[in-house]
């Protein structure tokens, strides 16, 4: 069997050779210059290294669930995201520990959600504590780093990333011990100084969670800890590409900063995100709010309570100020590098779950 269309890269026209669910081959013809309107997009799916929720499907709320899981893969494959991290923000030790079973319970019991999530992301609780680097955080549940917590999270095997904030004694420590484990760690929520920043780096840390977030809203001019995190070519860094939590000039500005090898978005969606503008509860935030132009507020204030597009609409805003191949390039094979494997990558060997053909109208993303 073969799937037909064209490459986002190289324009050419693909047929997909597959079987017994995987690529087996992929044949290349140019087009030459023939009309191409009937023929969709193919690729590899998208990879978001950070869902918290979407379309009413909450990973911290209460009600957490193995259907919750099922049900936030099924509505992001619906939006072109085959392979997605859940991400669990600061909670007791108890509710992480849980909620990491939860999902394992999940991949164990669905083959097609395993193959879609490769680990979970605890976002947290290990992050600043002063306001406006806490970002939407519980300040109850802020704390140190404690290996024996992680260890007790860890009984699942499920935990490949941890963003914390360095800047708590000890921190090198704990994330040289966590590395060797092969657990992935980020730098984000965070108001470490330099030194603190280079010894986390230099002890394992290899990313930059959404990058430009998570920050005062004032620094110093310089030194501060996003030059310090652009400056370090070590780390790959992801963004929020909506619009709304990083202006056009800062997303371009730090982007070039960091390069485009090492620049990967991320959605940081949260249940609110797919539904109609209003005012819901949410377990990310409180009380909040979804404007008419798809901000996600705390309700009353101006502050943002998480992000409500999927990653496909941050491709194609990015695309506006890159290219369309750029975009997906930092939405599928740069998170995929860190995931692993044949992840973001349309090659012999790779899933057709992981297969996507799409449309690209006047801006826009459509998946089909």
């Amino acid at each position: 069997m073969a799937l037909v269309g064209r490459d986002p890269w190289s324009g050419q026209h693909l047929h997909v050779e597959h079987a017994d669910g995987r690529v087996k081959a992929i044949h290349r013809e140019s087009t030459d210059g023939e009309s191409d309107d009937g023929v969709p997009w193919i690729g590899p799916g998208l990879v978001d290294l950070q869902v918290n929720g979407f379309g009413g499907f909450d990973l911290n709320g209460d009600e957490l669930g193995v259907e919750t899981v099922v049900g936030l893969w099924e509505v992001l494959r619906r939006v072109g995201v085959t392979t997605f991290v859940p991400t669990l923000i600061s909670g007791s030790v108890e509710r992480v520990q849980w909620a990491v079973g939860v999902v394992a319970d999940a991949r164990r019991r669905y083959a097609e959600v395993g193959a879609a999530i490769p680990f979970v992301h605890l976002e947290g609780p290990h992050i600043s504590d002063q306001d406006g680097p806490r970002g939407c955080h519980d300040a109850r549940f802020v704390r140190p780093p404690d290996l024996r917590e992680f260890e007790r999270c860890q009984r699942d095997g499920l935990i490949g990333l941890i963003t914390m904030s360095p800047h708590w004694p000890g921190s090198a420590e704990f994330i040289a011990a966590v590395r060797a484990t092969g657990t992935r760690v980020a730098i984000g929520h965070t108001h470490a100084d330099t030194a603190q920043i280079r010894a986390a780096v230099d002890a394992g840390a290899r990313l930059s969670t959404h990058l430009g977030n998570g920050a005062h809203a004032q620094l110093p001019r310089h030194p501060n800890y996003l030059w310090a995190q652009l400056a370090d070519d070590r780390l790959a860094a992801g963004f929020i590409a909506d619009g709304h939590h990083l202006p056009p000039e800062t997303f371009v500005a730090m982007v070039r900063a960091k390069g485009l090898e090492r620049s990967f978005l991320v959605s940081d969606s949260v249940a609110v995100g797919g539904r109609p503008p209003g005012c819901y509860e949410s377990a990310v935030g409180g009380d909040v709010e979804l404007t008419e132009d798809g901000r996600l507020l705390v309700r009353g204030a101006p502050y943002l309570a998480g992000a409500a597009a999927p990653l496909k609409d941050g491709v194609a805003w990015t695309a506006k100020m890159f290219s369309l191949p750029e975009a997906l390039t930092m939405a599928t094979t740069n998170p995929g590098r860190i995931v692993g494997g044949t992840t973001g990558q349309l090659r012999p060997g790779t899933p057709m779950s992981s297969v996507v053909t799409f449309r690209w109208r006047d801006g826009r993303l459509d998946f089909s």
